[in-house]
């Protein structure tokens, strides 16, 4: 089974700079300078946020102020755009945010 690309990147990355394995006290470490990404289930959770709070439109402030209030992280424009789907889908009207490039 081929790895999607970015998988590939990062086992690349990874067999380079370890090309013996990763030692076993590094896992850590490694895990933590990843990008994080939503799960779904914190998008619903945001989403359901926003929602209760009822300000509408919802901004793109708004959902980066949720994002980094549910995660305490600075949030990706990927994760952004989840949210904004996931809004919309319900019915929810959003403005100020753009279509991925």
């Amino acid at each position: 089974m081929e790895l999607p690309p970015i998988l590939s990147n990062i086992v690349g990355w990874l067999r380079a700079g370890y090309p013996q394995g990763v030692p076993e006290a590094d896992y850590i470490p490694l895990l933590a300078i990843l990008t994080r990404r939503l799960s779904d289930e914190e998008v619903q959770q945001i989403t359901g946020r926003l929602v209760d709070i009822g300000v509408l439109p919802v901004e793109k402030t708004d959902i980066g102020v949720m994002i980094t209030k549910v995660t305490d992280e600075m949030p990706l424009e990927t994760d952004v755009q989840r949210v904004r789907n996931r809004l919309e889908s319900g019915g929810w009207p959003t403005i100020g945010i753009n279509e991925p490039s």
